[in-house]
């Protein structure tokens, strides 16, 4: 559209068009002034403590316009606080051979070749080191941790409690409510302690080394295919050394149906 026509059907007139439009830092620029001579004075102070000082030196500016000058010279600087840290008590790792006593959990995370990130929540019990799941995907959150611990006590029967960190899947009240009606206890570590999960920690290291560290994943898939085959192994297979050299489900094996559902679920 010609000039004149996009002018005339604004009603503006043509100089306005090719009026170049005002410098900003002359246009602010006594305001400008203004507040670096009050940061240099106070550095400390805020922006309501600035323009109040303004104001009282009787600069007739509105606050929005102090302020838009405010954010451009950059003296909005975030406040440092303190993270809070959650405290929470010691709980003592345990592990009695029993099954379904206490089940840890843990999420690991790594990538497929074409770059996308995947996750991992490993689920293991403590009373004989057996791997009852590991769930694949690339978001995992606290409805699909309660959806796989609701298909495991559909198949194992409810632990008497859960082993966890503090990350925000676990901390979830959807969780906290789903344990609460299940009457299951949830044992958090200590912030930054994760030795007090040192048993689901140690399969993790072990997931990693002889699965995640040695194949390419191309997909979900081909993740999910093959830590099944290795999930089966490590079971039923491989000699696991705190436990005598024996398999997990040869220390204390549980019933055939439950254990071959688990991986006929898996697959």
């Amino acid at each position: 559209m010609p000039v004149v026509r996009a002018c005339r059907a604004m009603r503006l007139a043509r100089a306005a068009w090719y009026r170049p439009p005002p410098d900003p830092l002359v246009r602010d620029r006594l305001v400008i002034d203004a507040l670096l001579a009050q940061v240099a004075v106070s550095p400390r102070w805020g922006f309501w403590k600035l323009y109040d000082r303004l104001h009282n030196l009787g600069y007739p500016w509105n606050p929005k316009r102090v302020y838009r000058v405010y954010c451009a010279l950059r003296l909005n600087r975030p406040r440092r606080t303190k993270r809070r840290v959650l405290r929470r008590p010691r709980v003592p790792l345990v592990a009695e051979p029993m099954l379904n006593r206490t089940w840890a959990l843990d999420f690991m995370h790594d990538s497929l070749y074409d770059g996308r990130v995947f996750r991992t929540l490993n689920v293991l019990d403590q009373g004989n080191r057996e791997a009852l799941a590991i769930e694949v995907g690339t978001s995992l959150p606290s409805r699909r941790v309660i959806a796989l611990l609701e298909t495991l006590v559909a198949i194992h029967g409810a632990p008497t409690a859960l082993r966890l960190d503090n990350g925000p899947e676990f901390i979830a009240l959807r969780l906290a409510d789903w344990a609460e009606q299940h009457g299951i206890t949830l044992d958090f570590i200590q912030p930054g302690k994760p030795a007090q999960n040192a048993f689901i920690e140690r399969f993790n290291q072990t997931y990693r080394a002889e699965v995640l560290d040695v194949n390419v994943f191309a997909s979900l898939v081909d993740v999910r295919r093959i830590t099944s085959d290795w999930l089966r192994r490590y079971n039923t297979e491989r000699p696991h050394e705190s436990l005598g050299g024996v398999p997990p489900l040869t220390f204390l094996p549980r019933p055939t149906s439950a254990w071959e559902s688990t991986y006929a679920l898996s697959t």
